[in-house]
């Protein structure tokens, strides 16, 4: 990977996608209705909470990752206040602004520093990136799934949902 290939993977692909997802992200997150936290499809899935907490928590690792070289693959046990899906919204919201100002300011040198995950991957910092966006989506449709068997409303994820297509 040549330097100009790293910046524009940063800045015109995976910072802009980062934040639309994001965004999209944590409407998901926050429309699981605060007394359904403990619901699941059934006895193997996590909880609502747990997943919100497993696609914001592996957010936060990996931009690290990238931000820092290495993966710090210890446990990220989810904070104390954080009780409801509002809770982990503002949690979402505040570490991805932190997270997300770090990789703006990364040098190309950075960007293309090879980082070891688990001894199974060796790439260039800049393309766990890629990794987060799909983690984060397959993750997201799960917990979207979810919501029907809550009772509560889809939101809109890339347009309209039936929810919000019925307004």
């Amino acid at each position: 990977m040549q330097p100009a290939q790293a910046e524009f993977l940063l800045n015109d692909i995976f910072l802009p996608g980062l934040k639309n997802e994001h965004r999209i992200t944590r409407s998901v997150i926050e429309a699981v209705p605060s007394d359904q936290v403990d619901y699941r499809p059934n006895g193997i899935c996590r909880s609502a909470l747990d997943l919100a907490w497993h696609i914001a928590a592996t957010e936060m690792r990996f931009m690290n990752a990238v931000t820092s070289g290495a993966f710090d693959l210890s446990p990220m046990p989810r904070p104390e206040p954080v009780k409801t899906p509002q809770d982990l919204g503002g949690w979402y919201a505040e570490n991805f602004a932190d997270h997300f100002d770090k990789l703006t300011k990364l040098s190309s040198d950075q960007l293309m520093q090879t980082v070891d995950f688990r001894g199974m991957f060796q790439l260039p910092a800049v393309m766990y990136l890629n990794f987060i966006i799909h983690h984060t989506v397959h993750h997201r449709g799960q917990l979207s799934t979810y919501l029907r068997g809550m009772g509560a409303k889809v939101p809109a994820i890339y347009g309209d949902s039936y929810d919000t297509a019925r307004r």
